[in-house]
């Protein structure tokens, strides 16, 4: 087994140490959630953290880790008799984003079920973490119904297993931390509350410290058991801390006084439900039992609401998170602190306590651990140019926009700066037509493994989903050969059906939209905007794919090439700059590029075309020739390749050409208005893309519904 990254030895990262350390010592806390870039030890820190977890006592032989002197009355495995536990390390379990459900919670032998009557039950990945700690890395691109499972079974510290009838339960109670890349997408606000903490990290810029990091994991890499054993009395240090607090806890009292400046702090940033006032009431607790103490105050409070509230402000995915500490203050000095009982003894030294400036337990922030052990980095150094918000200080006299930019020697309409996006709106719904076979989603019809059952086959692999109806068919006819001479049915494997199941997939939505001078008046752009702004948040809610290009003046750009993360697009469209002519076939044959190269990745995602424009082409780009013949033969090599295309049609004004619904005849796809894309008009209904073409991997007929 190779030697683990020593958690001590993490470089910065001060607020998610903090939290690890919190849940290390109260569980109940309820995990943490890492939001960050790649490169910034949230791993690393993640799995050096089951190291400096006290040992647990088990039941030898006990697949679910009963404790000994409370074993599980519901354990497989059980009942147990009383006996001497045996002690071993709390366990890292490791959930991948590519694991099936039944590697998550276990598999039940359906065919032992049903001809024996036994529940032979084979434990799966949260019978593993059961008193120890489940890490998923990328959580954002786990599958939503595992995520589902794994967070019912984090809130109820149990997990239960159900096929057609037969159900087996274990306790699964475990420390619960996923990392993530908001680049790569965002979590649903309801999952992001069953998170206790969270923490946004980052890089250092400060070189100094980037230096110690560099020279930290090179020291590691040359000699990992030697750098752990140069930092092992640090890490001894830690685990006797966390041992400490976890005994102190039960005697740390939580006042009234507390408790409303909790309730103020949760009323005051509108956070929705209860969950964050009893996040945040645990979260003070820990940090007052860390810091060695048995009186929460209110430093206590204000750093659990910057661990326990900005993930829970989120209402939609382009909304930042984030928490005005101004405001926390404010709410906070509204509600003093009670008179503090007196500490009968001093508090209990740890490898963190360097004074008040250092988080001790007489400093600020409950005992925020500061950076120890050798060769620790001088503290950084705030930045001169950023303000203490961490943006950019506004340039002085800097004019209110733009001086208007003078017009091209062509002739075509000068660029323009961006402009903001109008309110976002509830869309029509847009699906791809047929039955796919995608990831799981909410946008088209597809084979899935969860939803209404539709036949049955005969199962490829391992039963997941028994049709009962089916099998019991397929078993009838051969009673009498296999000897049956009781009530019971005789079933063998070759019986058995799996069910087919039909749900909803993602998509992938590519947006083309024109950037060009016909589109730059500022109200129309506006509009624009705001309603691709409208289809993105549709996106992330059905969980789809996302990519935008944008085409103006003599080519195409890939502005956001295919990703999960919608506001990253969002951020792209609000700086969109407009002007020039429109290459309209450029921005076509950009987007089948696109889609040709995603077809290779990810084969079974399907596709979807929508096209914002007003469906002017007036620039060939650098092929040359009519440029509006261009654009259809483009159109038309899009229709022949089969991808679903919706034109949204954006021309204004008494006088209209009706290009977009010439260009949406040569994609084989509807046009649709920005009145008509929205939910609520009367003005036409779109439901369905179809084009009528041919695939060359199968015959779909596709129409306008």
């Amino acid at each position: 087994m190779s030697t683990p990254y020593p958690f001590t030895a993490v470089v910065g990262q001060t607020d998610l140490r903090l939290a690890l350390l919190l849940n290390a010592v109260s569980p109940a806390v309820g995990g943490v959630l890492v939001r960050g870039e790649k490169g910034t030890a949230k791993s690393t820190a993640v799995r050096a953290l089951s190291a400096l977890l006290p040992q647990v006592d088990v039941i030898p032989g006990c697949r679910f880790s009963c404790a000994p002197a409370a074993p599980d009355p519901a354990c497989p495995d059980g009942p147990h008799e009383p006996g001497p536990g045996q002690a071993r390390p709390a366990r890292m379990v490791e959930l991948p984003v590519g694991a099936s459900e039944d590697r998550l919670v276990g598999a039940l032998d359906i065919e032992r079920a049903l001809a024996e009557g036994v529940k032979a039950f084979e434990p799966g990945l949260l019978a593993d973490a059961h008193r120890g700690i489940l890490y998923v890395d990328e959580v954002n691109l786990l599958h939503d119904h595992l995520i589902d499972l794994l967070l019912d079974a984090a809130a109820m510290g149990a997990s239960y297993v159900e096929r057609e009838g037969v159900s087996v339960r274990h306790a699964a109670r475990f420390l619960l931390v996923g990392t993530m890349n908001p680049e790569e997408g965002e979590l649903r606000p309801q999952l992001l509350d069953r998170f206790g903490l969270t923490v946004q990290v980052a890089a250092s810029r400060e070189p100094a410290q980037r230096v110690e990091v560099v020279r930290r994991r090179l020291a590691y890499e040359d000699d990992p058991a030697g750098f752990a054993t140069r930092w092992a009395g640090d890490e001894q240090d830690v685990r006797a801390r966390v041992v400490a607090a976890r005994a102190l806890l039960p005697e740390v009292r939580l006042g009234d006084a507390s408790l409303l400046q909790i309730a103020a702090t949760c009323a005051g940033f509108e956070v929705d439900g209860m969950r964050a006032d009893i996040v945040m009431a645990r979260t003070a607790t820990a940090l007052a039992a860390w810091a060695g103490r048995t009186d929460v105050r209110k430093e206590d409070v204000r750093q659990a609401a910057l661990l326990a509230l900005p993930h829970r402000r989120r209402r939609n995915p382009f909304d930042a998170p984030g928490l005005d500490e101004d405001k926390l203050d404010e709410i906070l000095d509204r509600f003093p602190d009670e008179e503090p009982e007196p500490e009968p003894d001093p508090a209990p030294e740890g490898p963190d306590d360097d004074g008040p400036e250092d988080g001790g337990p007489d400093g600020g922030g409950g005992g925020v651990p500061p950076q120890s052990g050798p060769d620790a980095p001088e503290p950084e150094a705030p930045q001169a140019s950023e303000a203490q918000d961490g943006t950019a200080p506004a340039a002085p006299d800097a004019p209110e926009s733009p001086e208007p930019q003078p017009a091209s020697q062509d002739g075509a309409a000068p660029e323009q700066a961006a402009v903001r996006a109008a309110e976002p709106f509830r869309t029509k719904m847009l699906s791809v037509p047929g039955l796919g076979e995608g990831a799981s989603g909410r946008r088209s019809r597809a084979r899935t493994a969860h939803g209404r059952t539709t036949g049955a086959q005969r199962p490829r692999g391992h039963l997941t989903k028994l049709h009962l109806a089916a099998t019991v068919q397929a078993a009838a006819p051969h009673q009498k050969a296999r000897g049956r001479s009781g009530r019971g049915l005789v079933v063998r494997k070759d019986d058995l059906r799996q069910a087919t199941r039909e749900g909803r997939e993602g998509n992938l939505v590519l947006f083309l939209v024109d950037a060009s001078g016909s589109m730059a008046a500022r109200q129309r752009m506006s509009a624009v905007k705001g309603a691709v702004l409208s289809l993105l948040l549709d996106a992330y809610q059905r969980r789809d794919k996302v990519g935008l290009i944008t085409f103006r003046g003599a080519a195409a750009e890939l502005a956001l090439p295919p990703t999960s993360s919608v506001d990253a697009a969002a951020a792209r469209l609000e700086q969109l700059p407009t002007g020039g002519r429109t290459p309209l076939a450029a921005g076509l044959l950009k987007a089948h590029e696109v889609l040709r190269i995603e077809r290779l990745r990810d084969p079974s995602r399907r596709p979807l075309l929508v096209v914002v424009t007003d469906g002017r082409a007036t620039s060939a780009g650098s092929v040359g020739g009519d440029p509006r013949e261009l654009s259809g033969r483009s159109a038309r090599l899009l229709q022949a390749e089969g991808v679903a295309s919706v034109v949204v049609d954006c021309e204004s004004g008494p006088v209209r050409l009706g290009l977009a619904g010439v260009l949406a005849a040569d994609l084989g796809g509807p046009a649709v208005t920005l009145d008509g894309l929205r939910a609520d008009s009367l003005a036409g209904l779109v439901k369905n893309v179809r084009t009528a073409v041919t695939s060359p991997s199968h015959h779909t007929t596709r129409r306008a519904a």
